[in-house]
């Protein structure tokens, strides 16, 4: 669980404002800083009087290092010099450079002093002998960081080209023994963010910052990836340091938070809020960590960690947090833990069914008599073996009886079902630094993270009719929902700040037409839909709150089924949709309503989404005709059929992408991002390469036409037909059958155009059309498929008796006479006015 801190320590003015340094000595009893001024300080540990100073040496120091008798200060001025701290007075000039220092590192042991600066060599020198020098001079740019191996046989070097070194220095010459590309990022020499690869203190890897603001693992033997410290820091990191032991890792942002993070597990076990952070360090040896800020104050914080994780830094050395560590079977860092510190644990009678005792079990106490265990299993019937303390065999070998586990046995653990996670329509997670906050046929938003701010652009397809924005958004916006009349923000709670809503409409008559509003403190935002009437908002709180275009309150309730998951809106209707009892599988059942706002009307009332077992819901929305859809994880598109009708909604499959021709075959392997369903057609974005979501550049939207997943029929092999063609008629059949009924209900529902009753006949037509191509093909196939011929004829709705009399002379061209007159009868029906049911 991660422990929000914020100690209450109070800062020591060190240095003046600017790049400051620290560095303990290995012992831990000083503490010594260096900033622009030219004053080095040196603090003694639990003590709170006034740290020593040293006034006779450089300005503008850039680095320290130090050992347990000195210490080795780098300046902007190119020196670097060695100070006692015995006597706290400047020793000697380790060396020069003509270029300002960046970093200086010292060996394990003492002897050697790495120094890095703005020139493209680094100097390793003898700290005894200034004469005895070591260089590295095939660096391409400029070094920003050193770290020496813990055994002093390897050098880190960071390099403002944003690549990492590794020197080995077990030779005369140091040589190049890794390189380490797309790792870390490009920084100039000056900057403040860190880009240093620092080695764990096990020496099998070591740890770097990423562009991602992550920390990765490299291996030194082999410089693969190994695991990495991920989602913790919303601004680039400043500085990193390891515990002693390997356990923790602590990190400082320009986010202004201060990150300890379990190596074991590589997550965040605390967050301190401290800003502007620029270098950290551990104690060797105390519960107590040390950071210096830009400011030039020093923090010195005892019993750092809370008691729950100090336990950590106790541990012996830890390893390097490998994804397949080699030494895991081998390793002494994992140890037995221990009986309590008894060797006999009398508890040990109550052992698992077969599980082996050990050797001192079996044995029992020493107690030197000669007569003991004077009894040998001889003949293997085992008297012996499976002995307790007391000398007697236990039960172990026997099966456990059976009996009901709801009786007696008590529960060791609880279950939780699996509930489906709130999510927004049309949105991708972060990826980088880029995210897609909305995607539909209107055009895109999309967020950019800044570090200290977003910048959010707007852009559209239409672009003659719209008119594509770009803006700075302090506000960190993490949902939007765009349509013709404008676009639709909202942010999430952050710290004392509440939630916060706002639109932006596109065309206005007035001089600010756009607003804000908070939600309450405490609610965030989980899903937001906008339609050509009303602003639809749901809440952690389980509230659905509705608003009109311009910011009015117009309704608010709480939804029945929660937690909510997600929302759509078209015009005055709301669908909702929210986790419902749990199924058999232990997963939640999602639960949908639909309501007209505008008429305060329920149109469906928690009623069931229908997914398949396993299957998550990937989007919801309404089709331009306003008609509501989901796509679901298994790569179902499926439409809500009678919706207006209370208790008559049904789902429909209206695409299985699984089926497409373009995937027949195994040729292809790629998923589908939905985006809308609009003109009869399903638009997505195809993604491939086992992508889930779109990214940056633009990708670039495509079209299936929709296809109800109908069952094939199997033909005759003596048929001359083609196989598919008659179900290819079947399933035209039962899709327009079905668009015709959805226009069917939006006529009976609303006032309807003389337009909109124009098309449900034209569609109506259409239906008959595709049922008299069906006849066609029955009466091509003999005289023993005349019974399912008539009754295709009496599926035709015939608004004037023109298709049947069609039919008719379809059969007498192929000489099915009985068929004929059957349906010649049929028409003769239907004209004196007869219903279905009574043909």
């Amino acid at each position: 669980m991660v422990t929000a801190v914020q100690h209450r320590v109070r800062g020591r003015p060190a240095h003046p404002s600017g790049p400051a340094f620290l560095s303990y000595t290995p012992d831990g009893t000083k503490l010594i800083t260096a900033g622009p001024n030219s004053v080095i300080r040196v603090y003694t540990t639990d003590s709170d009087g006034e740290p020593t100073n040293i006034d006779d040496c450089q300005e503008n120091n850039t680095a320290v290092a130090a050992t347990n008798d000195f210490f080795i200060t780098g300046a902007e001025d190119g020196t670097v010099c060695v100070y006692s701290l015995e006597s706290c007075l400047y020793d000697k000039m380790l060396t020069r450079c003509t270029l300002p220092i960046r970093d200086i590192v010292i060996s394990p042991d003492g002897l050697w002093a790495a120094v890095a600066s703005d020139e493209l060599e680094i100097k390793i020198v003898h700290t005894q002998d200034s004469l005895n020098v070591l260089y590295i001079r095939d660096l391409k740019k400029p070094p920003k960081h050193l770290d020496f191996h813990p055994s002093g046989s390897h050098l880190a070097v960071s390099c403002t080209d944003g690549i990492v070194y590794i020197y080995s220095l077990s030779t005369e010459e140091p040589m190049l023994d890794r390189q380490v590309d797309d790792l870390i990022r490009k920084l100039e020499a000056e900057d403040g963010k860190s880009s240093k690869a620092i080695w764990h203190p096990d020496g099998r890897a070591f740890a770097a910052p990423t562009a991602t603001r992550d920390i990765q693992i490299i291996s030194r033997e082999d410089g693969e990836r190994q695991r990495a410290f991920s989602n913790g820091h919303f601004g680039d990191i400043t500085a990193l340091s390891w515990s002693p032991n390997g356990a923790l890792l602590a990190t400082a942002g320009l986010d202004k938070k201060i990150l300890v993070w379990d190596t074991k597990t590589q997550g965040v076990l605390a967050r301190y809020d401290y800003p502007d952070a620029s270098n950290i360090a551990w104690h060797p040896k105390q519960n107590t960590f040390s950071f210096i800020t830009s400011d030039g104050e020093l923090f010195i914080c005892p019993n750092f960690l809370a008691t729950e994780h100090s336990n950590l830094l106790e541990k012996p050395l830890q390893s390097a947090p490998f994804i397949h560590d080699p030494l895991a079977e081998t390793s002494g860092n994992a140890r037995k833990a221990l009986n309590n510190g008894l060797k006999h644990n009398l508890d040990d009678r109550r052992k698992r069914k077969n599980t082996p005792d050990t050797l001192d079990e079996i044995l029992g106490p020493e107690s030197g008599g000669e007569e003991d265990n004077f009894v040998e299993d001889d003949d293997g019937a085992g008297y012996v073996d499976g002995t307790n303390h007391y000398g007697k065999r236990t039960n172990g070998h026997l099966d456990e009886i059976d009996r009901f586990d709801g009786k007696r046995r008590a529960t060791h653990s609880s279950w939780y079902p699996r509930s489906h996670h709130s999510f927004q329509p049309g949105s991708t997670p972060w990826r980088g630094n880029r995210r897609y906050l909305c995607l539909n046929l209107t055009g895109f938003v999309w967020t950019v993270d800044q570090d200290t701010h977003h910048t959010v652009t707007v852009e559209f397809f239409d672009r003659e009719f719209h008119q594509d924005f770009h803006f700075t958004d302090p506000y960190m916006y993490d949902k939007a929902c765009l349509n013709e009349h404008g676009t639709l923000f909202s942010s999430p709670s952050s710290g004392g700040t509440p939630a916060m809503i706002s639109y932006r409409p596109h065309e206005t008559w007035t001089s600010r037409a756009d607003w804000r509003t908070q939600l309450p403190s405490g609610e965030d935002v989980t899903s937001l839909s906008l339609s050509d009437s009303y602003i639809v908002v749901t809440t952690t709180a389980n509230y659905v709150r509705v608003f009109t275009l311009y910011g009015t309150p117009f309704r608010i309730y709480r939804q029945k089924s929660c937690p909510t998951v997600t929302c759509a809106s078209w015009r005055d209707y709301v669908l909702t949709i929210g986790n419902g009892p749990v199924g058999g599988d232990g997963s939640t059942r999602l639960l949908y309503t639909i309501e007209s706002v505008k008429r305060d009307e329920v149109c469906q009332s928690e009623d069931v989404v229908a997914l398949t077992d396993g299957a998550q819901l990937k989007s919801v929305l309404f089709s331009d005709s306003g008609d509501p859809c989901i796509y679901d994880s298994t790569g179902v598109l499926l439409m809500l059929q009678h919706w207006r009708t209370p208790g008559q909604a049904r789902w429909v499959p209206v695409l299985d992408t699984k089926t497409l021709e373009r995937l027949a075959g195994g040729r292809k392997e790629e998923t589908y991002w939905p985006v809308a369903v609009a003109q009869e057609k399903f638009h997505c974005i195809i993604l491939k390469g086992g992508d889930q979501y779109p990214y940056f550049p633009k990708p670039l939207l495509n079209e299936f036409d929709l296809r109800i997943p109908c069952s094939t029929a199997v033909t005759k092999e003596s048929s001359e037909l083609p196989s598919n063609e008659g179900s290819s008629l079947e399933e035209s059949y039962v899709r327009t059958s079905f668009l015709a009924s959805l226009l069917d209900d939006l006529i009976s529902a609303t006032n309807s155009t003389h337009s909109q009753r124009a098309e449900l006949s034209r569609r109506e037509l259409e239906v008959d059309k595709v049922l008299l191509q069906l006849l066609n093909i029955e009466c091509r196939e003999g005289e023993e498929k005349g019974m399912k011929a008539l009754e295709i004829v009496g599926l035709m709705k015939d608004r004037n008796g023109k298709m049947v009399e069609a039919a008719g002379k379809i059969a007498g061209r192929y000489g099915r006479t009985v068929l004929q007159d059957k349906i010649n009868e049929l028409a003769e029906k239907r004209l004196m006015g007869m219903d279905d049911d009574e043909l």
